[in-house]
C-alpha cells in the first residue's frame, strides 16, 4: 500500500466549496482525488492548476447514484493511489421552485443525488477503508436549514434531512467493523449563498445570524479538517453555522 495518503472529494469538479477542500488537503500533503459527474474540463483545469504547484491530483467521472460507477471510480482511485484515507461529501444539487410546481422527478433528482449519492460512495468507499488497517474518515455535508426550513427548497431540504441520520448509521455500520473508521457531517450555514439570492435577501440571512456575517469557504474547511484531526469524534452532527440553528432572529 502507498505510503501517500489519498482523499476523495466529490462534488470537486466545479469552484465550489469541494474545490478548497480539495486544495487545503492537498497542502496536507494528501493525494487528492477529484470527483465530477458532468463537469469534465473544469475537474481537468482544476487538477492541472494542482500539479502545477506539485501536488498529487487526478479527475475521476461517475454518476454518484450509479453503484456500479461509483465501485469503478472507488478501484480506479485505489489503482492510481494505492488507498482512499479521507472521502468528503460535497457533490450536491439545490433547485429553487415554488412548492406549487415541484414535481415527484424534482424530489426523486434531490435524493438520488444528494442521499442516495452520498450513501452509495460513502459505502463504496467506507468499505475499503475498513478493509485498510489505518481505516479512514468519511465526512458528509447536511444544512443547518434541515431543522427550520426556507421556503421554495421543499424538494432539497428532504434531501438534506436524511444525512444526518445517514452519517450516524454509516458510523456505527462501519466502525464496529474497524475502530479506526469514522464518519460526521457538517451542517453548513449561509456559506456561498446561492447566485441567484437577490442582494435583499442575502442581506436578511446575515441579519439572522448571530455572528451578524455570511460564513466563506474557510469556515468548512477548518471543520474538514478538525474532524481529520480529532479522532476521538464519530457519529457528530456539527453546525457550521454562525448561530442560524439557535437564532430565531426578529
Amino acid at each position: 500500500m502507498s505510503d501517500t495518503h489519498t482523499a476523495l472529494v466529490t462534488g470537486a469538479g466545479r469552484k465550489r466549496i469541494g474545490w478548497h477542500v480539495v486544495q487545503a488537503l492537498a497542502r496536507r500533503g494528501y493525494a487528492v482525488a477529484i470527483h465530477y459527474n458532468r463537469s469534465a474540463s473544469e475537474a481537468q483545469e482544476n487538477v492541472a492548476l494542482l500539479t502545477q504547484q506539485g501536488f498529487q491530483a487526478a479527475a475521476f467521472q461517475a454518476d454518484l447514484s450509479d453503484e456500479s460507477a461509483v465501485e469503478r471510480m472507488a478501484a480506479q482511485i485505489v489503482d492510481r493511489f494505492g488507498r482512499v484515507d479521507v472521502l468528503v461529501n460535497t457533490a450536491a444539487i439545490w433547485e429553487r421552485k415554488r412548492l406549487e410546481e415541484i414535481t415527484a422527478a424534482d424530489l426523486r433528482r434531490h435524493l438520488e443525488i444528494n442521499t442516495v449519492g452520498t450513501f452509495v460512495c460513502s459505502r463504496t468507499v467506507g468499505l475499503r477503508m475498513v478493509a485498510q488497517a489505518s481505516g479512514g474518515n468519511i465526512i458528509t455535508i447536511g444544512d443547518w436549514a434541515v431543522v427550520r426550513p426556507y421556503l421554495d427548497y421543499a424538494a432539497y431540504f428532504p434531501s438534506k434531512g436524511a444525512i444526518p441520520a445517514l452519517t450516524r448509521s454509516l458510523a456505527v455500520e462501519l466502525g464496529t467493523r474497524n475502530p479506526k473508521v469514522r464518519v460526521n457531517c457538517i451542517l453548513p450555514g449561509p456559506v456561498m449563498l446561492p447566485e441567484d439570492m437577490t442582494p435583499q435577501e442575502r442581506a436578511e440571512v446575515v441579519r439572522a445570524t448571530l455572528v451578524k456575517r455570511e460564513g466563506n469557504p474557510e469556515h468548512i474547511v477548518q471543520t474538514v479538517l478538525f474532524f481529520l484531526d480529532n479522532d476521538f469524534l464519530t457519529g457528530v452532527c456539527l453546525p457550521v453555522d454562525g448561530g442560524r440553528t439557535i437564532y430565531a432572529g426578529d
